[in-house]
């Protein structure tokens, strides 16, 4: 496949998430953590899919769902407001949970997420984030394994939700059996796992982290999916969010190679070799580069 021209000549910040249109979100990642706009941050990565997307519009529609549920849930108690929240966004607006097309790439987008009212446990999560923070809610992520979740702290103790449930409240019970689903055998240190302090699990996510999980959903999305100019995209956004993440610098530069986007694959893979020198794969990835380094000088 040839991307950007003759010759194979380096457009690639044309495609979804190219450099052109990644300084407002580069922008918003460079702020403090608590700065960072989590409805903003994902419609950004929306519009690599749907370049002509209003954000202005859908930041609306969360304000005027924000106003709406202020209404319902005023002078309220916190487990009524989380009723209140619940009833809202699952009754009133009818959200649910996409568990029939779960991999379809729209419920990682929230523009989708909000129009189509379903989604995936963390697209879903993010919503009600949004709103509960717009009744006094201080609502957290929590990256569980393998199913994204909300905490929101008490003085007794922890409340631990699930929006892909409709809000219900997670049990201990419920948690464990939970893990028992998605952690390996043999990679708890020898410790049963029912012994295991649930603690280290409900650690809260940073939204830079959030951030992160929404992209590499999309990665294995469009990496299955075998539509590499969505993944570059994805791609460009990720290693915004994680410049230190090596294996997603090498995958990008294997992408560019892949579109023949052969300076950037050179860039990128140079510096996986030079960040990562005892990379598993890093003969393999030194080879790459002397084909790419003889295609470069081909060109020039």
């Amino acid at each position: 496949m040839r991307v950007g021209g003759a010759m194979g000549m380096q457009r690639a910040p044309g495609l979804p998430g190219g450099q052109d249109s990644l300084e407002p979100f580069r922008a918003l990642m460079a702020q403090a953590d608590a700065r960072i706009e989590l409805a903003r941050a994902c419609l950004m990565i929306a519009r690599d899919a749907y370049p002509e997307l209003d954000m202005a519009h859908y930041v609306g529609q969360i304000e005027r769902f924000g106003l709406r549920l202020r209404a319902l849930a005023a002078e309220r108690g916190v487990e009524e407001k989380i009723i209140a929240l619940n009833e809202f966004m699952f009754g009133e607006l009818g959200f649910q949970a996409n568990v029939d097309a779960y991999y379809d790439p729209r419920n990682s987008y929230l523009n989708e997420v909000i129009d189509r009212r379903t989604g995936i446990p963390i697209s879903l999560s993010i919503v009600y984030m949004e709103l509960g923070r717009r009744i006094g809610l201080p609502l957290e992520g929590v990256s569980f394994p393998g199913h994204f979740l909300v905490r929101l702290r008490l003085r007794g103790g922890m409340l631990v939700l699930d929006p892909f449930a409709g809000g219900a409240p997670q049990s201990e019970d419920d948690l464990r059996e939970r893990l028992e689903r998605v952690v390996p055998k043999g990679t708890t240190g020898g410790i049963p796992l029912e012994l295991l302090p649930l603690e280290q699990f409900l650690e809260p996510a940073s939204h830079r982290q959030i951030i992160a999980r929404v992209l590499r959903n999309l990665k294995s999305i469009y990496r299955d999916a075998d539509e590499p100019a969505q993944l570059l995209g994805v791609l460009n956004r990720i290693l915004v969010v994680s410049p230190d993440a090596s294996t997603e610098l090498r995958d990008r530069g294997l992408l560019y190679r892949r579109l023949e986007c052969w300076q950037p694959a050179l860039a990128d893979l140079s510096a996986y070799v030079e960040r990562e020198p005892e990379a598993p794969d890093g003969e393999d990835i030194r080879l790459q580069l002397l084909a790419l380094r003889a295609q470069c000088a081909r060109m020039n």
